[in-house]
């Protein structure tokens, strides 16, 4: 690689691929791109040959096409490898995966075959995975109607005067982001599986797409929060500019209120972050796990216990022995730790917040601030004062473990309202009246 500090290390703090600059990798990474198809041979006739047209050196770049069971033959020209799976309905997921199990490159770059990109897309979306190997990039769509065009027509010349609108709220949301420099845990909306790439490193320690979408659209944005939950860097990249035969999803016939609606649904239990997930239904995976470690009173521990999940309803308690009370025993957001795991126990939660002594919790202004800090920027870590505790996320977790290393993220020692110690023989029967002052408890 060129240059020094970040690109040298091919670390850098939370989501700042921007400390990059303009550097390039020294040589030109080993690409494969999947290019996902079902029976549009023209379209992939057209992206095919736009790949061919493109200025990354060929010798670096291979072609793979992820066939989802076409009814004819696919036809595609030498050098290109074709690998096939049966028709069993819209496994989009599936086949993309099946791409990748057939490949060598070391950074994964995902088309779909109506999908054809000018000449400097690899080069250009491939630049910071190849840098920075958490990297998830995202290239800009556009749209044209290329019904007609020869397929070996140059792109540039292919959409000329045939250009479609673009969709107004992604343009938004690049703008507002900064080119997604300023993601958080919903900008997974913004990956758009048709246009990106990483490194095969990350991608195989996320896990491939979930293969249980069968149905249209979702899969991408799965993915793409599954990666920044594991520390993943996200990225617009608008000089990576593929064209899509026809208008965008809203714009097609079909694409109305209910498929929509089917599609928010699905992800409703796979993505469970505020914004994503309902507001009172059980999360299958919690936002906050609470770990108390170590052996306390009965009553001490009902009060902490209860007082997190009073305003953290959505939360998990993970203790490290079986509680006498029953009320504890009895609710299914209470854990037990298994004595071979660490940390937050079997449950992988978006945040966890370890604590060597109980806590009231009266107010969660407070400590869903500190959720909030843990979900962007370069804050993996809070250090709570008043023997608080440690609040740590799920994606410095994640990632200190697969570079070896803690820099990725920064840590800060804060001060958190409404959370206070507890005294070993917190006053219960005050506390669950709503009668006692704090005087009872702390």
């Amino acid at each position: 690689m060129t240059g020094g500090g970040p690109v040298a290390s091919g670390i850098v703090p939370g989501n700042r691929w921007d400390l990059v600059g303009d550097a390039r990798p020294a040589t030109p990474p080993r690409v494969s791109v999947i290019v996902a198809h079902y029976d549009q041979p023209d379209e992939l006739a057209r992206t095919l040959a736009a790949l061919a047209a493109q200025d990354h050196p060929a010798d670096r770049l291979e072609i793979i096409v992820a066939d989802d069971g076409s009814p004819h033959p696919v036809s595609v020209p030498a050098g290109v490898r074709v690998v096939r799976q049966e028709d069993r309905g819209f496994r989009l997921a599936a086949v993309r995966n099946l791409g990748v199990r057939a490949s060598t490159g070391d950074i994964l770059c995902f088309l779909d075959a109506d999908t054809a990109p000018e000449p400097g897309y690899i080069s250009a979306l491939t630049r910071l995975p190849a840098l920075l190997p958490d990297a998830v990039t995202v290239g800009r769509r556009r749209h044209a109607d290329l019904a007609g065009v020869p397929a070996q027509t140059p792109v540039a010349e292919a959409v000329r005067g045939r250009e479609l609108a673009e969709p107004a709220w992604l343009a938004d949301a690049y703008a507002r982001s900064r080119n997604l420099l300023d993601a958080d845990d919903r900008s997974y909306r913004y990956v758009i599986g048709a246009v990106i790439a990483c490194s095969r490193r990350l991608f195989d320690d996320v896990g491939g797409f979930d293969e249980s979408f069968t149905a249209y659209g979702g899969e991408d944005w799965e993915w793409a929060h599954r990666a920044w939950q594991a520390g993943a860097m996200l990225a617009h990249v608008p000089d990576a500019v593929a064209w899509h035969d026809g208008p965008e999803w809203a714009g097609r016939e079909g694409s109305d209120r209910e498929r929509a609606n089917a599609q928010t649904l699905r992800l409703a239990a796979s993505v469970p972050v505020s914004g994503s997930a309902g507001f009172g239904v059980r999360r299958s995976v919690p936002d906050l796990a609470v770990h108390l470690t170590g052996e306390h009173s009965d009553a001490s521990l009902f009060v902490c216990v209860d007082s997190i999940l009073a305003t953290f309803p959505h939360a998990v308690v993970v203790l490290d022995a079986e509680p006498a009370v029953e009320a504890l025993r009895s609710d299914a957001r209470v854990r037990v730790r298994d004595g071979g795991e660490s940390g937050g126990g079997a449950v992988d939660a978006r945040v966890t917040w370890t604590l060597d002594r109980p806590m009231l919790v009266d107010d969660a202004a407070g400590l869903a601030e500190c959720l909030a800090a843990l979900g962007s920027g370069e804050v993996g870590t809070i250090e709570v004062e008043s023997s608080g505790g440690v609040l740590r996320s799920r994606r410095a977790e994640r990632r200190a473990a697969r570079l070896c290393t803690e820099v990725g993220f920064t840590s800060v020692r804060r001060r958190v309202p409404g959370i206070h110690p507890l005294r070993p023989d917190p006053h219960v029967e005050a506390y669950v009246g709503g009668w006692g002052s704090l005087d009872a408890f702390v």
